[in-house]
């Protein structure tokens, strides 16, 4: 095509790319808040509320396990964060001393100097917004565990319907921040040029899309269920032989 040169493919396939990934984390959050159970996040939404309900019936001296099971979730969210602020801090580095792109020889795409500081500056916000998800994940889980380990009935309210609520927005958080450090992934593979950002985001999408809606483990989660339904008719068969069984003893 005349006029189309190597650089004008960042201008084409990285928009794409990034409207891709922005397009599915819509969908699943229209999802997620439309019809929780139809995700794996929504799953564990549920699971987290019982398992407070549960804790909430034992005393409070009994509640220590609870503190040590919300401690490795605030362990997981504080390291993932010191992660995403260290490498800020390089990218930072980097950018206020890009000059040169060492892999120039392994791009097919924009490699001039300000495509570069674009780069740095798109994965900055994207390690940084990662690391504002993570600090606000271990803020609200280190105030359920403060709510979890107290009584549950203060001044004649009960509070555990709000310590559901805290406890599953700092899973919330947890999983917006893995969100933004996918897209960091991508936007790694942009420094490389933009047919592979574009073709890793696709990728990227099809794996968010396969551990957000995982059909054998939301599956999994219903044989109870399916066996309770199940054993209607079976059950009423066996209750009417067993009625029959004992008229004829009678007679």
């Amino acid at each position: 095509m005349a006029g189309f040169s190597e650089g004008d493919l960042d201008y084409v396939l990285v928009p794409i790319g990034f409207a891709i990934m922005l397009a599915y984390q819509i969908y699943f959050l229209y999802v997620y808040r439309r019809n929780p159970t139809a995700t794996v996040l929504g799953m564990e939404s549920l699971d987290k509320k019982a398992w407070i309900d549960s804790i909430s019936k034992v005393s409070v001296e009994s509640r220590t396990f609870g503190s040590i099971v919300m401690g490795s979730s605030i362990t997981v969210s504080t390291f993932l964060a010191s992660v995403c602020l260290t490498l800020s801090s390089l990218l930072s580095a980097w950018l206020a001393n890009s000059s040169d792109n060492p892999i120039q020889g392994l791009i097919y795409g924009s490699q001039t100097v300000s495509s570069l500081q674009v780069k740095l500056l798109c994965l900055l916000v994207s390690f940084l917004a990662a690391f504002s998800c993570f600090l606000e994940s271990a803020r609200q889980l280190v105030h359920a565990s403060f709510l979890a380990t107290t009584s549950s009935d203060v001044a004649g309210v009960d509070k555990t319907e709000y310590v559901k609520a805290v406890f599953v927005r700092g899973g919330e958080y947890t999983s917006y921040g893995l969100r933004a450090l996918y897209f960091g992934l991508a936007l790694l593979l942009w420094f490389f040029g933009p047919i592979p950002m574009i073709l890793g985001s696709v990728v990227l999408t099809f794996i968010l899309y396969f551990h957000d809606t995982s059909v054998l483990h939301l599956q999994s989660r219903r044989p109870a269920t399916r066996k309770a339904a199940g054993a209607g008719p079976s059950s009423d068969a066996s209750v009417s032989k067993t009625d029959q069984t004992s008229t004829s003893t009678v007679e």
